[in-house]
């Protein structure tokens, strides 16, 4: 049951949650494009995803390169919710705070690591086949 007093968003059902709801991810990314992070990841996608086309050599191969690009930029726009959700708190330091933006940043790097694991990868596969290093 949903409680009278509660966003009134909360009530929304049907074709009208759908259209909200996609309204709010759009802002969310317009929002996220200000973040310097979150750009500078999100040019290097413009440019890694064409050439994801390039590099792979099947639809497995070209899903994967893609997959870990948008895993990056996923992973940068939860930690940058992270962020404005502790700094919302207060700008006082605290151990916790430090503790759970820490462990976002940490997060990115993860992805960015796995990303480039990846991409490297795919890139020595592709030059072993040009150039049949085996």
């Amino acid at each position: 049951m949903i409680d009278p007093n509660s966003n009134p968003q909360k009530k929304r059902t049907g074709l009208s949650r759908v259209f909200h709801a996609f309204k709010y991810s759009l802002q969310g990314l317009c929002s996220a494009f200000y973040e310097p992070a979150f750009r500078q990841e999100l040019w290097l996608s413009v440019l890694l995803i064409p050439a994801s086309f390039w590099l792979g050599n099947s639809w497995v191969e070209i899903s994967l390169l893609n997959a870990c690009v948008f895993l990056v930029l996923i992973v940068e726009l939860l930690n940058t919710g992270l962020e404005s959700a502790i700094d919302r708190i207060g700008p006082q330091w605290h151990d916790l705070s430090k503790r759970c933006k820490d462990l976002g940043s940490a997060a990115v790097l993860l992805s960015l690591v796995l990303c480039a694991g990846v991409w490297c990868a795919a890139f020595l596969n592709f030059l072993s086949t040009q150039f049949m290093i085996n």
